[in-house]
């Protein structure tokens, strides 16, 4: 049995504050106000020497005339499903609700371990409070005072907890994977385009711009290697950031960037290549990730044989000297390119991650050099006498020669576009450095 952990429960009662106390970090959003959780949000905990994943869920709601309540619904009922255990939690202040009882209900068919745990017990009159959970007959029957604020009560809670994993289970599943991630504006697909690739409905997908709130991490296979898709909540500028959620939402996805290999920044192809698109792949360029250009909704185009030449065009001119970005087409709704979009991103991880011998560069660079020699600085030539790629996570490579610091930006453009030209960097920042020799 797989060691998970799932945390549920209904709206506002400590969910996501308990997640983030489970994983040591603050992860998922926090706010007194509800449903701010929706989709799945998965974390790795240890207690007593056993690792466990941890999965956080949207407040559970029937009756509501909210959009996204039955997918929040459905979001929660996949969480029960995959994990071996359940964590039911309650809120003392609040009391048993009629809510918490439905819930508990629809618990009772799961055939796992269930733990009722009563959250915001942060006195001792709260914990007596606690005592009416027992009504609810879940599990072995017992109920675990917790303040997940705090911590307090939440080490007797965990003892009980793992018990039930017969495994030592994994520190990090998800060391040593590589991670793609998808940004963009609000409404741009971002959602729609994980659920197409992982052929489920693994993120909350509506019309509505900002649905997707904390970032949601996904395992993907392909050609039998593993990554790790991260969607992450639609980013607009500062100035119409008006809410905290959305604030936070935001800075969780600039992390992500920042945490990423890739960055795949999704654009609306009605709205084409604007100011905050640029924005974000100047600063995933500036984090020295591999970057492309996924351009979605295209089937809402009107096109001829020149349209998709057209709009790579007025990309290009865009992007100056980033011309080496690549961009690719695609529909969610009529799943056009959305595979080749996939394999671009995992082309562009093996661009950034590549090694050249040094023998094979100096073959290659050495006689461009020669051709096109660097110009000389108040009559002192420079010369280039080798290059090597150093030992780094991105591609950085040192030209050695007797007068470094005499060597200007424009030439050093003109090595990177040679050093483009012989090999395969695609998607990625290069970065030359000079060395005296």
């Amino acid at each position: 049995m797989a060691n998970i952990v799932a945390i549920v429960g209904r709206p506002n009662v400590g969910k996501s504050t308990f997640f983030n106390r489970l994983i040591e970090q603050r992860k998922a959003i926090e706010d007194n106000e509800s449903g701010v959780t929706r989709d799945r949000h998965y974390g790795h905990a240890q207690w007593g020497g056993k690792y466990f994943s941890v999965i956080d869920t949207g407040g559970y709601v029937t009756g509501s005339e909210d959009v996204f309540e039955a997918e929040i619904r459905k979001q929660v009922k996949l969480a029960v499903e995959e994990a071996s255990v359940i964590l039911f939690v309650v809120d003392c202040i609040d009391g048993l609700t009629d809510l918490d009882k439905e819930f508990a209900n629809e618990l009772r068919g799961a055939n796992k371990p269930i733990y009722i745990v009563a959250n915001k017990a942060d006195t001792q009159e709260r914990s007596f409070m606690a005592n009416e959970f027992y009504e609810l007959g879940l599990g072995d029957g017992a109920v675990y005072p917790i303040a997940a604020a705090s911590g307090s009560g939440t080490g007797d809670l965990l003892d009980e907890l793992v018990v039930n994993f017969d495994d030592i289970g994994i520190e990090n599943p998800d060391e040593g994977i590589p991670k793609l991630a998808i940004l963009g504006r609000p409404n741009v697909g971002k959602s729609s385009f994980l659920n197409a690739l992982l052929g489920t409905e693994r993120t909350i997908v509506t019309d509505e711009a900002g649905t997707t709130r904390d970032t949601i991490n996904s395992h993907y296979t392909l050609y039998g290697k593993n990554f790790i898709i991260s969607d992450t909540a639609g980013i607009r500028k500062k100035s119409r950031v008006k809410e905290d959620i959305e604030f936070y939402s935001v800075m969780r996805s600039l992390r992500t960037l920042e945490d990423s290999d890739v960055v795949i920044v999704m654009v609306d192809a009605s709205r084409g290549l604007e100011a905050q698109d640029v924005n974000l792949i100047s600063l995933a360029i500036k984090n020295n990730k591999g970057v492309m250009i996924m351009v979605n909704k295209w089937d809402l185009i009107e096109k001829d044989h020149k349209t998709m030449n057209t709009f790579k065009d007025d990309m290009m001119e865009k992007l100056g000297e980033n011309r080496w970005i690549p961009i690719i087409f695609t529909s969610m709704l009529t799943k056009q390119r959305i595979f080749q979009a996939i394999e671009l991103a995992v082309q562009v991880y093996e661009n950034k991650t590549r090694k050249i011998a040094t023998s094979q560069l100096n073959d290659k660079m050495l006689p461009e050099i020669e051709r096109y020699p660097p110009p000389a600085w108040k009559g002192k030539y420079i010369k280039i006498k080798y290059v090597t790629q150093l030992p780094t996570k991105n591609p950085v490579f040192a030209f050695f020669c007797n007068l470094p610091q005499y060597l200007k930006a424009p030439y050093t453009r003109y090595l990177e576009n040679r050093l483009r030209e012989h090999f395969d960097f695609q998607g990625v920042p290069v970065k030359i450095t000079y060395k005296k020799k």
